[in-house]
């Protein structure tokens, strides 16, 4: 328990200091939730849920309670690339208000372009303000890919016509955090797949700053909130993995929490869209789910308050939270079978037996048989 001592004392230093800032917001959070019908019970057992899904002891609830109700002395700057503004939709479209929603109000968040009131030069002007008042200590949140090709003209924001790669660059500057919010800004998304014209990019690999990946198309709120939270909380980044991606969130496959793993592991698998099998709720891997491959929170989390995510739907994870998944993962309604993955540079056989673990969690030979048998006829 050690190195969750020293990070506990870590989260009091770092919110004592908060708590003598002058607080942005003139409504408290808790009369705000209380204004939306959301007790304090519910807000206390949000922080309970918050603490486990940040994988910290439960111990640490109380410092992610005392968190949120200090996050409006934490400035956030976000801005668009080249995207499409679906990961601002997972955050702010609810059918009713949640605590992620009311606490994303409470925030002091400087500059949205989708969100502020404020255009032309007066947003030209608020930008350029909440750069240099906060310089130093705000959160940076980026959505969208850079494009980089030509000096970065193929994006050009505002009324001074300044190219995406010259705001990200004196926006990095004074970060004391940077966020790429979903798959575009963290790899490129979309706009990366090839020809890729534009030549665009993630964040990461555009400014030379620490960034934590928030990959996904869009990524779950949950995920937006935590990493927001963690730090508020802390003071800096999660700890991350290969890819830039917070472990919280990216440390398990799809597969290893799917509501279908049964199923695979019993060899029943979906042989296309809706016969028994789909009406059943059989394994989806050979329409095309790229679950076993993709690092994910989505069973756990889901999306729309927690109702549901696309395998639980119906249709099989796209892998849309790895790194080139438009050209790795396609076609997304078929198996990847025995075609080299470009981010591993196995085959599927390969996938199908080591890294999914077969021998390890004891299926037997039926269950292997049962994915790759329709390769086989194929071929």
């Amino acid at each position: 328990m050690g190195q969750y001592d020293a990070l506990f004392s870590r989260g009091k230093k770092r919110l004592s200091e908060l708590k003598k800032l002058n607080a942005v917001k003139s409504t408290p959070l808790m009369q705000r939730l209380e204004s939306q019908g959301i007790s304090r019970r519910e807000f206390m057992t949000w922080s309970a849920q918050v603490t486990a899904m940040l994988s910290l002891p439960l111990s640490f609830s109380p410092l992610v309670a005392e968190a949120a109700e200090v996050a409006d002395r934490v400035p956030l700057i976000w801005l668009h690339m080249a995207e499409c503004t679906g990961c601002s939709e997972s955050l702010i479209r609810c059918d009713t208000p949640s605590i992620d929603s009311v606490l994303f109000d409470h925030i002091s968040l400087e500059y949205h372009e989708t969100l502020m009131a404020a255009a032309g030069w007066q947003a030209e002007e608020n930008l350029e303000h909440a750069l240099e008042a906060y310089k130093g200590g705000y959160v940076l949140a980026v959505e969208g890919a850079i494009p980089t090709a030509d000096n970065g003209h193929y994006l050009t924001v505002g009324c001074k016509g300044h190219t995406g790669t010259e705001i990200i660059h004196h926006a990095a500057e004074g970060a004391a955090a940077i966020v790429s919010v979903g798959t575009c800004a963290a790899f490129g998304g979309v706009q990366a797949a090839a020809p890729n014209p534009t030549d665009a990019k993630g964040v990461d690999q555009v400014v030379h700053k620490p960034v934590v990946n928030l990959g996904g198309c869009p990524p779950s709120e949950k995920n937006i909130v935590g990493t927001l939270m963690y730090f508020v909380m802390f003071g800096k980044l999660p700890p991350m993995d290969m890819y830039g991606r917070p472990k919280w969130a990216y440390g398990a496959r799809v597969h290893d929490n799917c509501e279908r793993r049964g199923r695979f592991d019993a060899g029943e698998f979906v042989e296309k869209f809706g016969d028994e099998g789909a009406k059943e709720g059989y394994c989806l891997y050979k329409v095309g789910c790229k679950g076993p491959y993709t690092y994910n929170n989505c069973p756990t989390e889901r999306f729309n308050h927690h109702t549901s995510w696309p395998v639980l739907a119906g249709h099989g994870c796209i892998g849309c939270s790895e790194p080139n998944f438009w050209d790795a993962m396609a076609d997304f309604e078929k198996p990847l079978g025995r075609r080299d993955i470009h981010s591993l540079d196995k085959t599927a056989d390969f996938i199908g037996t080591a890294i999914l673990g077969l021998s390890v969690v004891g299926l037997g030979a039926h269950a292997v048989a049962g994915v790759f048998a329709k390769d086989v006829e194929d071929k």
